[in-house]
């Protein structure tokens, strides 16, 4: 089985990104635990109570608990290729390197642009800019900086969606190819 993780800030890109890849394998998103254990516990998905949920989740649990539980759903898949969106800390890194090869690509997109699109694509874990700064904080706080510095690929994404998708493509043909 090959596995390849994506990261980037919230906004940089990265759905648009595994969308162009989609074809290419099964996509396990990483914010969808954390969207499960609000379903489990009957909130609403809106960034204050996700974000409380991945803190709660990691301070219970450890910092791998959300990696450890992606890792459940991946080994389910019948499929060669997966590709994991949201890893978002060092220690997340190692455990899905402990089972794989685990190349990561980072989506990265300047600050003014990001803002923009997060405020264009209103979902309902967005909210206003002082509300993405809090969400840019607290995933930094679990690491994402240093997921992102250390990414074995970076794909920047400052153009358009055309052009970021034939990147990722091409990216990920190749990370398979020599997997």
């Amino acid at each position: 089985m090959k596995v390849i993780g994506f990261c980037g800030l919230p906004g940089s890109g990265k759905s648009t990104a595994l969308e162009a890849i989609k074809d290419l394998g099964v996509i396990i998103t990483m914010g969808n635990v954390i969207r499960d254990e609000a379903k489990k516990r009957n909130l609403a998905f809106n960034d204050n109570n996700l974000g409380k949920i991945a803190k709660d989740l990691r301070m219970k649990e450890g910092d791998e608990i959300i990696a450890e539980k992606s890792i459940e759903m991946i080994k389910k898949q019948k499929c060669t290729t997966i590709f994991v969106d949201g890893i978002r800390s060092i220690p997340e890194i190692k455990l899905f390197r402990r089972e794989w090869k685990f190349p990561l690509i980072a989506i990265e997109t300047n600050e003014k642009l990001r803002y923009e699109r997060i405020l264009d694509r209103s979902r309902s874990d967005d909210g206003t800019k002082e509300m993405i700064n809090v969400r840019d904080r607290r995933e930094k706080e679990f690491g994402l900086e240093e997921v992102i510095e250390i990414a074995d690929y970076t794909i920047y994404n400052n153009t358009t969606i055309d052009d970021l998708k034939e990147r990722t493509k091409e990216c990920v043909l190749n990370i398979i190819k020599n997997y």
